[in-house]
Order: C-alpha cells, then sequence, then structure tokens
C-alpha cells in the first residue's frame, strides 16, 4: 500500500492498514469465500423489481448457471415475485417477504441478494447473516447511521459477510483513474471535485419512483450518490470523517402549477413534458401496473407530487482522514447527462469527462485529460465497456461468482466499504437538516 497521502507512524500505519483492507475489500479471501470451488452457490433473491429481476435475476442465472442456482425469490407484491419468477426463467420457489426466514430454512441458500427498496435493505441483510447466509446488497447498504451500526455489528457477530454491488469500480475509466492514482505521478492527492449531471430523462425518473421520498430512499445523495462517495473513498484509498453540505428540491415536486396522481390519471398528460406511457413499455407494465392493486405502488408516479423530499440538487463536502477534501455536486435536470470528476495532486490534475447524452458531438464517450504543468498537458480517450454500465455488471458477478478471480485493485466491496458509503450521503442529509457540519465519528461506531 502506498502512503504518500499522508505521513504516519509505524503503529498508525498498522492500524490504517487493517483498516483500509476492510473498508476495500478482503481479497483475495473474500473472493474465494464468494465464489467457492466444489458447488454452486445455491442463491434466494429478495426484492423482483426491475434491478433485481435484471441485473441479478435474468442476467445472472443465465450466464452463471455453471456457478449459481437460484433457489428461492422473495418480494413483499405476492404478485410481482411470480412476475419476476417468468421474467428471471427460473423454477425457484417463490415467497412473500413475510415468508424470509421460512425460504431460508426451506432453500438453505449459501448467499442471499437484497434488491428491495433501500430503507428496507438492513432488514433482509441482518436476518440474513444471522440464518447463516453471506448477503449481497444492491446499494446503498442503508439509508440511516443506526441500520449501518445493525449491519456491522450482525456481521461481526455472525462471522458471516456482506457484500455490496459497486459496479462502478468497474467501470472503464474508473480502473484506468485508480491505476494512475496508484502510480504516484500525481503524488500527494490533495483535493477531488466530482460533478453528477443528470438530464431531465434520467432525472425525472428517479422522482417517478419512491427515489423521490426520503423516507424510501435516504435521498439521492444517499441512493444514487452512495456510488460516488464510495469511488472516491476507492480511489483515495481514505475514509470519511467530516461531512457538511446544502441541498434542496429545486425543479420536482411542488415547484410546478399543476399536477397529477401519477401519468395514466393525469388531467395535464398534453401540457407535460414529463408525461410517460408506461403502457408502451411492456416489462414495466408486467411488473408494476398489473401488480398495483396489491401495494399501491405507481411506477409512473407524478414529478410534480408534493411529497417529493429528495434533494435534486446539492453539494456536499467531505473531509477525509488523509487530509484530502471533496467538493461533490449534484444536478438532477440538466439538459445534458454525464460525470465531470477532477483529481488534484502535488505534481499534477486529473481531468475526467464522461459523456452519456448532450446536444453536441464528441469524438469519445470518456475523456481524460492530465496536465503536470502550464505547459505540458496530454489527452486520451476511452471508450466503455460492453454489457450493463458499460460492462461493470458481469465484472461484478464475475469477481463474486466465478472461481479463481484475482482482485489486484481491490475492486471487491464488504461491509465497511458499503457502510462509508452511505454514511457520506447520510451525513450529508443531516448536514442539510441541521446546517452543521457531520462527524461520522459521532454517528457510528466504525471500530
Amino acid at each position: 500500500m502506498k502512503t504518500n497521502n499522508s505521513i504516519i507512524g509505524r503503529r498508525q500505519f498498522v492500524n490504517k492498514t487493517a483498516r483500509l483492507a476492510a473498508t476495500v475489500s478482503l481479497a483475495p479471501s473474500m473472493v474465494a469465500a464468494m465464489a467457492g470451488k466444489n458447488h454452486k452457490k445455491r442463491v434466494v433473491l429478495v426484492g423482483t423489481g426491475s434491478r433485481g429481476t435484471a441485473t441479478w435475476g435474468k442476467h445472472l442465472v443465465g450466464p452463471y448457471s455453471d456457478y449459481v442456482e437460484m433457489v428461492g425469490l422473495c418480494d413483499s407484491n405476492y404478485k410481482r415475485v411470480e412476475v419476476g419468477k417468468e421474467f428471471i426463467g427460473t423454477t425457484a420457489k417463490t415467497y412473500r417477504s413475510d415468508e424470509f426466514d421460512k425460504m431460508i430454512k426451506e432453500q438453505k441458500p449459501d448467499m442471499v441478494i437484497v434488491t428491495t427498496t433501500d430503507c428496507y435493505h438492513v432488514d433482509y441483510i441482518v436476518r440474513g447473516l444471522e440464518l447463516g447466509c453471506d448477503v449481497i446488497s444492491e446499494k446503498p447498504i442503508a439509508t440511516e447511521a443506526d441500520q449501518c451500526q445493525r449491519i456491522l455489528d450482525t456481521e461481526k457477530k455472525t462471522g458471516k459477510k456482506v457484500f455490496v454491488g459497486f459496479n462502478m469500480r468497474f467501470m472503464n475509466e474508473s480502473v484506468e483513474m485508480k491505476k494512475i492514482l496508484n502510480s504516484g505521478e500525481l503524488g500527494k492527492i490533495l483535493s477531488v471535485d466530482f460533478h453528477e449531471y443528470l438530464d431531465t430523462s434520467h432525472g425525472a425518473s428517479y422522482f417517478r419512483r419512491w427515489h423521490g421520498k426520503i423516507k424510501y430512499s435516504g435521498s439521492l445523495f444517499v441512493h444514487k450518490s452512495s456510488h460516488h462517495f464510495d469511488l472516491v473513498n476507492w480511489l483515495l484509498e481514505s475514509e470519511p470523517v467530516e461531512v457538511h453540505a446544502m441541498g434542496k428540491v429545486a425543479f420536482y415536486g411542488s415547484n410546478n402549477d399543476f399536477r397529477g396522481k401519477n401519468c395514466r390519471h393525469c388531467d395535464f398528460k398534453d401540457k407535460c413534458e414529463f408525461y410517460w406511457d408506461i403502457l408502451r413499455d411492456e416489462r414495466a407494465k408486467k411488473l408494476y401496473v398489473d401488480c398495483e392493486n396489491v401495494d399501491h405502488y405507481y411506477r409512473d408516479g407524478c414529478v410534480w407530487d408534493k411529497a417529493i423530499t429528495s434533494y435534486d440538487t446539492g453539494t456536499v463536502q467531505v473531509k477525509y482522514d488523509n487530509g484530502v477534501y471533496l467538493t461533490y455536486m449534484l444536478n438532477a435536470y440538466l439538459p445534458y447527462e454525464g460525470q465531470y470528476i477532477s483529481i488534484t495532486g502535488e505534481k499534477g490534475r486529473l481531468d475526467v469527462r464522461l459523456y452519456a447524452r448532450q446536444p453536441w458531438e464528441t469524438d469519445a464517450p470518456i475523456e481524460f485529460r492530465l496536465s503536470k504543468d502550464r505547459k505540458t498537458s496530454k489527452r486520451w480517450t476511452l471508450q466503455p465497456g460492453t454489457g450493463g454500465h458499460g460492462g461493470a455488471d458481469e465484472r461484478v458477478k464475475d469477481m463474486f461468482f466465478k472461481p479463481g478471480q484475482s482482485d489486484p485493485l481491490r475492486q471487491t466491496a464488504g461491509s465497511r466499504a458499503g457502510v462509508l458509503s452511505s454514511m457520506v450521503g447520510i451525513a450529508a442529509r443531516k448536514s442539510i437538516e441541521t446546517g452543521e457540519t457531520m462527524k461520522i465519528s459521532e454517528m457510528i461506531n466504525l471500530s
């Protein structure tokens, strides 16, 4: 491990090394424990919505059939779990969410995959551990500090392991950034700037769904930004210690003079630029519209709902234990989509621009620029990988389920990494609510 980002004594170095191993990954032992060598992993999936039935369902049991056997599906909506079963193409037995214990006892899985609404992740993670299973959780691992504490305490008590599917660590641009930082070419890192640009297609989709309500998602700073906070944590090999933030619902929610119950039953279809006809999306219709009489969840909710509380604009400042500062900005209603990440070191600056959708032409979707002084700058481009999230979804599953995987960049994320990424977002939300700078050590015991 390189220690050029801070000067620390031998005892501090030993403690920091152990802590970072838990934060970033425990490879290769974690990978070996997850993949196994002699039998297929018996897995159950709880949460059969879009992400669960696709990434961790259909795209798992098909391509990974040599390594994984799906033996149980569970959801709070008894109709949706049956639709999910059909979409995944599995013969796994289905269960209601109140039958989770029954599913574990009957199917005896090695692993539970949790893809429920964010605020309920903790319940299935903790209970899965208590019943003797390892757990893979979609991000975020949790939406409240006390939930994070429960997960850490239960993992320590049971000896079972929690992993988080941080696919962003596996994207081509992330790997490139990590290798540059590891090379030492930038020298001691001083600061990071991270701008997340969501356009009015992607951004609005969050506010049609439960993600627009803090009580379910913890805010976009927890749900969406946990990816980004984890990426920075991983790149820096450091832990966040203080967080200050500002944020508000600046565009969606009550910021309009008309609204409806949901798109299908709205009197303003002809004048609303965010009208979405869910009935033209056959999969969404089957998973949600045909099942909504059970739980009254409307997937095509109104982006102008006054109950929307998740911030659509905001900035977060983070101080790390190695002295680095992160400035993070999120906007969810822009005319273009992408990211701009800058990493400044004593020897230069790395600028990374990711283009997704924009009203102008670019020569490549990923642009790198490394500037060493006022006269020297190098530009190069990358292409994303093929497959889900630029091939990252498949790489995550390879690491989780295929035997013999190496992990030289420590991309496998355990519970501590999941908790730290969530805690930045949780602390940001608390800072917005109180106006105070939040110290993570005062919110959760990480020792």
